[in-house]
C-alpha cells in the first residue's frame, strides 16, 4: 500500500467530519486487509465478509476515538478481531448486544452528499444491462441495491427491513457500488 502517511491522515481527519469520500477512500484502502486477516481466522469468506463490514460500521461510528499517533490498519485489525471475539462468544450464548438511542442518532448525521465515481458508473447504464450486471452480485448486495435504488428506502429503512444496524446498510452499499462498478467496467 503506497499511500503517504499525510494522504492518509487527511482522509482520516476528512472522515471524522463526516466527509463521505474519506469514508470511501478508507474503505477501498483498508477492505483488503481487515477481509484477508478475518478470511485467515475464519476459513470461510461469507463469515470474513461478515466481520470486515462490521468492522467498517464500527470504526466508522466511532472514528472520532482514532489517535492518530497510531497506526489507522492496526486499529482496525483491532477492532475486527474484538468484533470477532464477540460473535464467537455470541455464538457460545445467546446474549445480543443493542445500540443505544444515542448511538443510533449518531449515525444519521453523516452525510452522503456527493455521488461517488461508482454511483456515477452506475447511474450511466441503461436499466436492462443494469440488472443483469446487478445479478452477478451475491445476493445480500443484490438485495441492498435494490431497497436503495429501485426502492428508493431510506438508510433507516433498509436498516428496519433487514433487521441490520445502519452503519451495517452504509458499509454494505459502499461495498456492493463498488462491486457493481468493477462488473460494469468489465463489460
Amino acid at each position: 500500500m503506497n499511500i503517504s502517511k499525510e494522504t492518509l491522515l487527511k482522509h482520516i481527519q476528512q472522515a471524522k467530519k463526516g466527509n463521505q469520500i474519506s469514508f470511501n477512500f478508507l474503505l477501498d484502502t483498508f477492505w483488503p486487509i481487515v477481509y484477508n486477516y478475518q478470511l485467515k481466522r475464519t476459513l470461510n469468506e461469507n463469515e470474513a465478509e461478515d466481520i470486515t463490514i462490521r468492522t467498517f460500521s464500527k470504526a466508522f461510528d466511532k472514528i472520532d476515538t482514532f489517535d492518530e499517533q497510531y497506526q489507522f490498519k492496526t486499529w482496525l485489525i483491532a477492532i475486527s478481531k474484538n468484533i470477532h471475539i464477540d460473535l464467537l462468544r455470541k455464538n457460545s450464548s445467546s446474549v445480543s448486544v443493542k445500540t443505544t438511542n444515542a448511538q443510533q442518532e449518531e449515525v444519521y448525521k453523516i452525510v452522503d452528499d456527493a455521488p461517488s465515481a461508482e454511483d456515477k458508473i452506475i447511474t450511466e447504464q441503461n436499466l436492462a444491462k443494469l440488472l443483469k450486471d446487478i445479478k452477478q452480485l451475491k445476493p445480500k448486495y443484490q438485495e441492498i441495491i435494490t431497497l436503495r435504488y429501485f426502492q428508493e428506502l431510506s438508510y433507516k429503512e433498509i436498516s428496519e427491513q433487514i433487521n441490520e444496524p445502519i452503519n451495517n446498510v452504509k458499509v454494505k452499499l459502499l461495498r456492493a457500488k463498488k462491486l457493481l462498478a468493477e462488473i460494469i467496467k468489465k463489460s
